[in-house]
């Protein structure tokens, strides 16, 4: 009886010290709840700041997309002596003489907000290349226009 005894103690202990040991190899609901927040925290902070930073590569795009249709009115005016009437001049011809174009690939450009450029021709020497910005209204405070060929 004595033995039958120890052995049950025996046992009791064994299994009393896997269960300590079993309840130690996973997290506690506080400690994963307190992960979960962390992450959350630093997920809040990284859109916060990047979202910022998204307005301002925006607007350098445009500023880029800008440059590039500039330089195209300048090429299609060298060939053909003129500025054009539209953009639309620079992708397909309406008989001009020494039309070699399309000056712009891929169809008529639109700014980082999906809004088409305007343009305006100024006299012989002059034009403006207009984006509505962010706000995708033209003739906003916003607007993103090109420099024209008088300084202006």
């Amino acid at each position: 009886m004595c033995d039958e005894r120890r052995d049950k103690m025996n046992k009791n202990e064994r299994t009393r010290g896997r269960s300590k040991r079993t309840r130690r190899a996973g997290f506690t609901l506080v400690e994963v709840l307190l992960v979960v927040v962390i992450l959350g925290i630093l997920a809040s902070v990284v859109v916060v700041s990047v979202g910022g930073k998204q307005k301002g590569a925006m607007i350098k795009a445009t500023r880029a997309s800008i440059s590039a249709i500039c330089t195209a009115i300048d090429l299609y005016e060298v060939d053909t002596g003129k500025y054009p009437s539209s953009l639309q001049s620079l992708i397909t011809s309406s008989g001009e003489p020494n039309w070699n174009g399309p000056y712009l690939k891929g169809g008529m450009p639109v700014d980082a907000w999906g809004t088409a450029f305007s343009y305006t021709p100024k006299g012989d020497n002059n034009y403006e290349v207009r984006s509505g910005g962010p706000d995708k209204q033209v003739g906003s405070e916003d607007d993103i226009t090109s420099f024209t060929n008088d300084g202006t």
